[in-house]
Formats: structure tokens, sequence, C-alpha cells
């Protein structure tokens, strides 16, 4: 159930030339998290701040209403629901396109279990701002929520940049046995780590049609029937 603070949507954060933040200011933020403990420890970390929690939801509807009515500066957003195995249920990386596009001042921050460069790599392509651990120290959480408001880079930009490069460009050792060229290489390495074509075609920088032939030259050139099988063989050849 969501938690939503009667308040008018948040100001403007301030900020300066570079993009950094001027004086003390309050970044309103919004919690989206499917688990408890998590919203609990995350509203006890924000209420020690100077920042203010202004909302908490734990589906992706409610969390997208809040962001709606809310416009905060910062939406701290768990990448996986348990709702998400439900038929038609709208995974994270969707929720971020469209807080994104409803919300344009409002910047996420994802806030995560999972260090896998498959999940890093389909948000930053959905619109993430940052990427953040669940291990993560109180004063690492409260940084990442300041710069997303200021609209800095990331502490861990570069670091998010190769990351994404790396899923984006990674291909197959080239021992000869490959039938793929490097494009459906790289193609094949976003199946594997479960991303639509539509994301696909965000990460690689190509047309939807595209990565949609791509798809079905490396289908016919592995032989596989569907994208289960070649994501099979994808693993099983060290590329995801």
């Amino acid at each position: 159930m969501s938690t939503v603070s009667r308040k008018p949507a948040a100001p403007p954060y301030p900020q300066a030339a570079g993009g950094t933040a001027t004086g003390v200011a309050v970044a309103d933020v919004v919690v989206i998290d499917d688990h408890e403990v998590v919203r609990y420890g995350l509203r006890e970390v924000i209420g020690d701040s100077s920042h203010q929690l202004v909302g908490e939801a734990a589906t992706a509807s409610e969390g997208l209403q809040l962001c709606q009515s809310l416009t905060p500066h910062v939406v701290l957003l768990d990448i996986r629901f348990g709702e998400a195995a439900a038929a038609g249920a709208v995974s994270s990386f969707e929720l971020i396109a469209q807080i994104r596009a409803t919300s344009p001042e409002t910047r996420v921050v994802v806030f995560s279990a999972h260090d896998n460069p498959g999940y890093v790599s389909r948000a930053m392509a959905a619109g993430a701002h940052d990427y953040l651990l669940k291990g993560e120290s109180a004063e690492a959480i409260i940084r990442a929520i300041e710069s997303a408001a200021a609209g800095r880079p990331p502490e861990r930009a570069a670091a998010l940049r190769r990351t994404v490069g790396m899923m984006a460009n990674r291909v197959m050792n080239d021992d000869g046995d490959s039938p793929l060229t490097p494009r459906e290489s790289q193609v094949l390495t976003q199946i594997a780590h479960g991303l639509s074509n539509k994301e696909i075609a965000e990460v690689l920088a190509i047309s939807v049609e595209t990565v949609k032939e791509h798809v079905q030259n490396l289908l016919r050139k592995l032989a596989v029937n569907d994208r289960t099988q070649a994501a099979v063989w994808a693993i099983r050849q060290g590329l995801a």
C-alpha cells in the first residue's frame, strides 16, 4: 500500500553551473520497493538526513501514481518486484521509462540487490540516473540522492559507463567456431540478459527493425527455434 504526503509538487532542486547544488536544499524522495523491511530502512536513512520521504509504494502502479501526483526530485526503485512474475505486470525497467515520460524532472536511482551487468545496462537504457546496490552505506545512499536531485553524474558514473559499454560491445571470443557476425553476437548477448528488441535497440543505438533482422539471422545460423534456446547457446559459449 502506498503512503502519500499531501503536499504540492516539489519545487526545482537548486543547481549551480556544472550541476552542483547550492546552499542547503531538501530533496523530495519516493521509495518504490515491494519489501517492507527495505522501505522501513530507507525511511530511517532519509529521515536522519536533511531530505524528506514524501511517499512510498510496494507496486509499480502505486509508484507511478505517486510520481505523477508528487513529481519528486528522486525515486529510489527496486529493480525486481514480486509482482513482476505475474502475467502482464509492468517490469521495473518499463516503470523507469514510464516515470521519465510522465515526470521528466524526476530522476530514478535504482536500488538493487543484484550486481548484474545486464540489469545495469537495461536500467540505464530505460533512463535511470544511477544504479546503487542495497549493501551501500547510509551515507552513500544520501550522496546518491543528492547527486541525482542536483543533476550531477553519479559517483560511479565511470564504472556505470564501462558496464553499459561492455554489455553493448561484448562479443564472443574469435575462436573460428562462431557463425555469427560481431553485431549478431552483441544482439545475442542482450537476448541472453533478457532484453526486449526495443531495449536492445536502445542499448546498441540501432533501430528496432534492425534488431529484428539480426534476431532472425542469428536464430537461423544457430539452428534454434526461439530466443530462449539462443540464450542457452550464448551462456554455454560464455557470451553471457
